[in-house]
């Protein structure tokens, strides 16, 4: 291999990376909060858990059992074939966790008064998903979240150049704990035991960012940009 192309690999390394991180941000965003085909769109997950329970913390509780559930389901079912099937299912399992858990936190989100249609808001749901990471991809940045990491944000009105190289760290680190995630379900290479493993892990996980949707979306107040 010439030098001059071993040069260049590390650039379309980078530019392949690039572009599957784009694509994940933009199937969580259009998914996981938008809908697509039959699934509703975390505005009308709001809205029927609403009608269903009459109250906004109620609601809110609805929409976390039934993502903790299907979460846990989703893990168990795809770990069940072991390692034969570990290279096909975890990338499904994964995609669909995330895209799940970006439904979930922007239902909550919308529950909480805030329009999940505004691109700061956007962005802010996506925070959500890596909790305790945030401070760190903020500040790798150049952003604070100042009063909370999400208020804050979405008080800042950023440029959208800002939001999109925010959006990128946001998908770079999510990407990188789906190897996190990989290794931590070495469980699987037993079909039973990993079915219990990847379930156990995905509810646990689900929990973990529901946590964070609650913590870090407080009911809306005037200087948040609220369900119009």
């Amino acid at each position: 291999m010439s030098l001059r192309r071993s040069e260049r690999l590390p650039e379309r390394a980078a530019r392949r990376d690039e572009g599957v991180v784009g694509r994940l941000v933009q199937v969580l965003l259009d998914a996981g909060i938008d809908g697509v085909g039959p699934l509703r769109s975390a505005r009308e997950l709001a809205d029927l858990a609403r009608r269903d329970t009459r109250t906004t913390e109620g609601a809110a509780k609805k929409i976390i059992r039934s993502h903790v559930v299907k979460g846990g389901v989703g893990g168990f079912v795809t770990s069940l074939g072991g390692f034969v099937t570990m290279p096909v299912a975890l990338p499904a399992n994964v995609v669909e966790f995330y895209v799940g858990a970006t439904r979930m936190v922007a239902a909550i989100a919308t529950l909480r008064g805030y329009d999940v249609d505004d691109p700061q808001v956007r962005t802010a749901v996506l925070l959500t998903l890596i909790g305790s990471e945030a401070d760190e991809v903020l500040a790798r940045t150049g952003l604070t979240g100042g009063g909370g990491r999400v208020v804050g944000l979405v008080g800042q009105q950023l440029p959208p150049a800002a939001l999109l190289i925010l959006n990128k760290a946001i998908g770079f680190r999510l990407l990188r704990g789906f190897g996190e995630k990989a290794f931590a379900r070495l469980g699987r290479g037993i079909p039973l035991a990993g079915g219990v493993v990847g379930g156990g892990i995905d509810v646990w996980m689900m929990k973990r960012i529901a946590d964070h949707a609650l913590e870090e979306f407080p009911p809306a107040g005037p200087s948040v940009s609220v369900v119009r």
